[in-house]
């Protein structure tokens, strides 16, 4: 028990994506795959100290710290060890070792970084959540996913590399790397004259997936495997919210960041046509929330962001699973081509809706717990701007996720499709997140007040919990709000003024410097074949008469040594010595 309460979580996770791609068998790599989350789980539980080292490492005068337990660290780590095991079980039914492999090492990286106690470790688990997770998006197999997955593991490794030389500034100016040496609790690094912080907050950036910094996320989500959107919509994202969390709470700049990822999505989403898609835009939406209450970084904030982010890993994790089932008994997430699903897929359907009703923040559900905190600590700081967009995108995620996703994949237009149900472990795994969703948002039945005895600041989340959250005007606000939204969305599709759903590939902001970019390449390379072998002959004549007259001056047999100057080579070596030998003495310590 000592060693387990000692080891980091994240450490048994990997271990067993180790073993799970040596082990043959579907019932050993099950035990595997699924034990493995709850050990990590087990130890997490027995952990014996918070805030203090409980592994460390030191190599090259420095000390690294593998393990140690933070209150925010144990909100994200929990949430973590439940998605991997919950995604585990969803993906029993392949018989991909890699695939399983693969998906408890990133989420094992993501998890030792979580409950990493200096940059370097952090680091380490930062580029192998990149490495260990681009395989999910490689298995589909497709050469559009080839080049996802390229493009998605250069941006990740860019966001490592940042990372690395944020690193390296704070260890010149702090003399080490320890997070108790520079950061405090409700208090961290600050971007002003601080290029160490300014690397470190574009690499969390890249990561967290910024507006104009996000378009890797919609690539590569929706071309990944049916079970590997599932788990990377989990981590990734994520585990830059808990380090925006951990260096950066209270940074204004986070304020207006936050909020402008909340409202763009929207537009992209409505007119999308890719559901899975879809939901990746939803997502970008979904981490502004979170990214715009570590920017306010009052603790009731704070609390929203760690809440916000426990939840929506499960109910983001549901929606990407119904989805999955979906692609998986399918073929496709176009809503083109769907409809008319729940006449043979009725439970997907139900889990689906249960997972919109939660994103949407419907009450009773655990977006509603969740979300509220944020809501309330705009108000409270009487940020009118931020507020309404943030009004705005909650209207809008229940328009893109909460109604288009389940509506036009269970029961707009009839596809003819009968597909079966989905296998039992991917009904068993969505029903497991749907208990979550439902238990945490549902009042008396413990699970609103598990979760906020979980938060950073326990004390003021109880406190919000007994004064505010299920006042009446709270929930009926909340009500008319998704009630206009739904209504918004029903007249408008009467009326056929609801973007309809078309065959298509939206643009987004990428495509202004992609294409430039190609086109550059395209005439740089068309220049270069014809200019390219002219140049580099004239520079191959060229050094091969620089080194003929080198050589005809030079060697034994050259200039040099001939004639008037039949001392030879020794006398002028021994010029060139003395020269060297005056000038250090002259330019030497005196």
């Amino acid at each position: 028990m000592s060693l387990l309460s000692h080891t980091n979580p994240g450490f048994i996770v990997i271990l067993a994506g180790m073993l799970a791609y040596v082990i043959r068998g579907e019932i050993p790599r099950a035990v595997v795959t699924i034990g493995g989350p709850l050990l990590g789980l087990a130890a997490l539980v027995l952990h014996s100290a918070l805030s203090e080292p409980l592994a460390t490492l030191n190599m090259m005068d420095m000390t690294f710290v593998l393990y140690q337990v933070e209150r925010v660290s144990i909100v994200f780590g929990l949430a973590f060890l439940i998605a991997a095991t919950v995604n585990s079980i969803f993906a029993l039914h392949n018989k991909d070792p890699l695939q399983d492999s693969m998906a408890l090492i990133y989420a094992g990286a993501a998890i030792a970084a979580t409950f990493a106690g200096d940059l370097i470790t952090v680091f380490v688990f930062w580029e192998l959540t990149a490495v260990s997770s681009v395989f999910l998006i490689l298995k589909s197999g497709t050469p559009e996913a080839y080049k996802a997955s390229m493009r998605y593991l250069g941006i990740q490794i860019l966001s490592g590399v940042l990372l690395l030389m944020g690193a390296t500034f704070i260890m010149g100016e702090y003399g080490t790397l320890e997070f108790d040496a520079f950061i405090s609790e409700g208090e961290g690094l600050s971007l002003q004259d601080d290029p160490g912080a300014i690397f470190l907050f574009v690499a969390l950036g890249i990561k967290a997936a910024f507006p104009l910094l996000h378009n890797w996320l919609q690539d590569s989500y929706s071309k990944a495997t049916h079970t590997g959107a599932v788990v990377l919509s989990a981590f990734t994202t994520k585990l830059a919210v808990y380090a925006l969390w951990r260096f950066f709470p209270g940074e204004d700049s986070l304020i207006w960041i936050g909020a402008i990822m909340t409202v763009f999505p929207v537009f992209f989403a409505v007119i999308e046509n890719d559901l899975r898609k879809v939901l990746a835009y939803s997502l970008n939406n979904q981490v502004g929330f979170m990214v715009c209450a570590i920017g306010i970084g009052t603790p009731l904030a704070l609390n929203g962001a760690a809440a916000h982010a426990f939840a929506h890993i499960i109910y983001k994790g549901l929606l990407f699973m119904s989805m999955g089932a979906v692609m998986y008994r399918v073929g496709t997430t176009k809503a083109t081509e769907l409809g008319g699903l729940y006449r043979t897929m009725p439970f997907t359907a139900i889990f689906c809706i249960i997972g919109a009703a939660s994103i949407s923040a419907f009450p009773l559900f655990s977006g509603f717990v969740a979300k509220s905190l944020t809501m309330s600590a705009v108000g409270y700081e009487h940020m009118t701007i931020i507020w309404m967009m943030l009004l705005f995108a909650s209207a809008g995620v229940l328009e893109h996720s909460g109604i288009k996703i389940p509506f036009f994949a269970f029961f707009a237009h009839d596809s003819g499709k009968r597909p079966k149900e989905a296998p039992f472990n991917m009904l068993l795994a969505m029903g497991i997140a749907s208990f979550f969703c439902i238990w945490i948002g549902f009042p008396f039945l413990g699970g609103t007040e598990f979760l906020y005895g979980l938060l950073p600041y326990r004390d003021e989340a109880m406190v919000y919990l007994e004064q505010s959250l299920w006042t009446t005007d709270h929930v009926l606000t909340q009500m008319q709000l998704l009630v206009f939204a739904a209504l918004a969305f029903i007249v408008l599709n009467r009326v056929k003024l609801y973007p309809p759903e078309k065959r298509g590939v939206v643009l987004d902001f990428d495509w202004v410097y992609r294409r430039p970019l190609y086109h550059a390449l395209v005439w740089t390379g068309a220049v270069w074949s014809k200019a390219g072998p002219a140049m580099t002959g004239a520079a191959l004549r060229l050094s091969r008469r620089v080194y003929n007259r080198i050589e005809a001056t030079f060697s034994p047999q050259g200039e040099l040594s001939r004639g008037p100057l039949s001392a030879g080579m020794a006398i002028w070596t021994s010029i060139v010595l003395a020269i060297v030998m005056v000038l250090a003495l002259i330019v030497g310590p005196h």
